[in-house]
């Protein structure tokens, strides 16, 4: 039986991951524009920003071959089943595509129109709620988790800016050995929030509170115990009343198990036992819970790349702090409060076992850029979104190119 490296299985990764085996290109498939009318499209009459400002006709035939190109290149060499792709950048025009499949049994076309699981993104959406609970003057970022949550090492001294800034020094459950057995041989298995920390809480924290950068979802699921802990509801009912409906996403949630609504594609993943390659489509991604688990779609997450980045939902103050970024250590990209600044792109990507997306906004050219495909199988060790942001950008930003560069645990 293969060991997976700890570092790399269940990664709410960010960015670059240590390398499994590849999976097999599939046949390539015709690059298509997406449809216009959609079961996840935004209610009549409604609008996302930047939507007037990007002319219907793309951005030009010479910019969109080779946006063509390079994607395709990338789809192909990483073995990547399907791809969509939304660009928009207000005054040039837009590119929203799909390409290869969604399912690899029956040939069905990714499209740009279905539901995803967002992974790590889902951090942006547990850290915009608790900085909602800072304007409200309920909590500190500077409070310590353990007024809240009990039984957290160093609890004391590791404060929830800490946690939100990934420089705690807890151990990410995710790397537990026992974790990863228990979770892989029974991926539909349900774990509370508790149960998942307590993987991690069993080994000594790794460095003392706010030395150093480390990527752990013991982090983001504890500071969604606050959100509950505050609040007085349950983190996905907060989410829906205070950040998600304020921000008008209608296509967005936190699943309380594998419930997945249609349409969405297949998601293949190699983070398995034995390393073989599976359709883990209906797994549970209890697990990952504040740190990884909600579903989105391309409409949903392009309009709060903006949000998030430009702080609609937040007073000016505390914005400003979630931005103040710290070097990660890694050239290019820097961490705040659940998000990153990766060479000017603002907000973060999710890797979950079967999908992988990247949902960043530039301030600099009111531009947006959501990708979503359906597998995290590393290709070169490094994660197939990073691949396609790097390949994407360098084309269209290239002064402003993704950077990638983290190794998560």
């Amino acid at each position: 039986m293969r060991r997976i490296p700890s570092r790399r299985l269940f990664a709410a990764t960010l960015l670059v991951a240590s390398m499994l085996a590849p999976l097999t290109a599939t046949p390539a498939g015709a690059v298509h524009a997406a449809t216009a009318a959609s079961t996840s499209a935004p209610a009549a009459g409604a609008r996302w920003h930047g939507e007037d400002d990007c002319p219907p006709g793309g951005l030009g035939p010479e910019l969109t071959a080779r946006l063509d190109k390079a994607i395709e290149d990338v789809r192909k060499q990483a073995g990547i089943p399907g791809v969509a792709v939304g660009l928009w950048m207000p005054g040039r025009g837009s590119y929203v595509r799909a390409t290869g499949v969604a399912d690899k049994v029956t040939g069905e076309p990714m499209s740009t129109d279905g539901f995803i699981r967002i992974g790590s993104e889902t951090k942006t959406f547990t850290v915009t709620a608790l900085l909602k609970l800072v304007d409200d003057g309920r909590i500190g970022l500077d409070d310590p988790i353990a007024r809240y949550v009990h039984g957290v090492p160093n609890g004391h001294r590791i404060t929830l800016r800490h946690l939100a800034e990934m420089r705690s020094g807890l151990f990410p459950y995710t790397s537990d050995p026992d974790f990863i057995h228990d979770l892989l041989s029974e991926p539909q298995r349900y774990f509370t929030p508790e149960e998942a920390l307590a993987y991690g809480f069993r080994h000594k924290n790794t460095f003392k509170p706010g030395a150093k950068f480390e990527y752990s979802n013991s982090n983001l699921v504890l500071l969604g115990l606050v959100v509950e802990k505050v609040s007085g509801r349950p983190l996905a009912e907060f989410l829906r009343n205070r950040v998600l409906r304020p921000a008008h996403l209608r296509h967005t949630f936190l699943p309380s198990g594998p419930e997945f609504p249609e349409p969405h594609p297949r998601g293949y993943t190699n983070q398995t036992l034995d390393g073989a390659v599976v359709d883990s489509t209906d797994w549970n991604p209890s697990w990952a819970w504040a740190a990884g688990a909600m579903i989105s779609d391309q409409h949903d997450l392009r309009h709060w790349a903006k949000v998030l980045a430009t702080g609609e939902l937040l007073s000016p103050e505390t914005q400003a702090q979630r931005l103040r970024t710290l070097p990660t250590g890694f050239p290019g990209l820097s961490y705040g409060l659940g998000i990153f600044d990766a060479n000017g792109w603002i907000g973060h990507n999710g890797s979950i076992p079967g999908y992988e997306t990247v949902t960043v906004y530039l301030p600099e050219r009111d531009a947006t850029l959501v990708i979503m495909i359906n597998t995290d199988i590393t290709s070169g060790g490094q994660e197939p979104s990073t691949l396609l942001a790097r390949a994407i950008t360098s084309v269209a930003t290239p002064d402003h190119v993704y950077a990638s560069a983290i190794q998560p645990r």
